[in-house]
């Protein structure tokens, strides 16, 4: 029987696992528009391997607030421990916004959207909306939303999860970035001169020179 201490890991379970469940949707519906299926899995080497060890993490972070929400006799290694509720309501709490904040991005980016490097494809640049504050408005929610899945249902296996998640990200977005100043050149380099790259550095918004 559940019991409240076990509803922050419970729901920020389920919301991580509908933000996974989002990305597949626009994965489905890229490789209906382009016939290409947004990079799930990226034809570029580096980004094949990545994605192999990438998406077990990702897994782990659905699964393992759900294993700790609904599971007594869990090992001690993935049980989420439930003795800090301000935390672990606090995190939930954090979850839900990150959650809603990434579909506002997702939105912005429209057709541009991508989850990695095709060195075969240039797709539109978007300098609007939060990608006038933050070069990776997307990876940096997603930092936030698994920091904050882990203060609501907190476990060892979980941090390991989160490490490897936070890496990963951050490797990526410096991969991006030296291929989008390839493939864009002085624009793209402009623009991350003036915006940082998962946090802003000004509140003014970043404009093109034609805006």
């Amino acid at each position: 029987m559940l019991t409240i201490s076990d509803i922050p890991p419970l729901l920020a379970g389920l919301i991580v696992g509908f933000y996974w469940a989002r990305v597949i949707k626009l994965v489905l519906k890229t490789r209906k528009l382009t016939g290409k299926a947004a990079n799930f899995v990226p034809p570029e080497p580096l980004g094949r391997l990545l994605r192999i060890l990438w998406y077990p993490t990702v897994v782990a972070w659905i699964v393992l607030p759900l294993i700790g929400a609904l599971w007594r006799d869990a090992p001690q290694f993935i049980r989420a421990y439930r003795d800090l509720p301000v935390l672990h309501w606090t995190g939930l709490l954090i979850a839900i916004l990150a959650m809603g904040a990434t579909l506002v991005c997702w939105k912005r980016m429209g057709k541009s959207w991508r989850m990695g490097i095709d060195p075969n494809e240039k797709t539109r640049l978007v300098f609007s909306g939060p990608f006038a504050y933050v070069r990776h408005p997307i990876y940096a929610l997603s930092s936030v939303l698994m920091l904050a899945t882990l203060a609501a249902a907190p476990s060892p296996a979980l941090g390991i999860a989160a490490f490897i998640h936070l890496l990963f990200l951050q490797w990526e977005a410096r991969r991006e970035e030296r291929y989008l100043v390839q493939a864009h050149g002085p624009t793209y380099e402009n623009y991350m001169r003036n915006v940082g790259r998962f946090a802003p550095r000004s509140l003014t918004p970043y404009r093109t020179t034609g805006d």
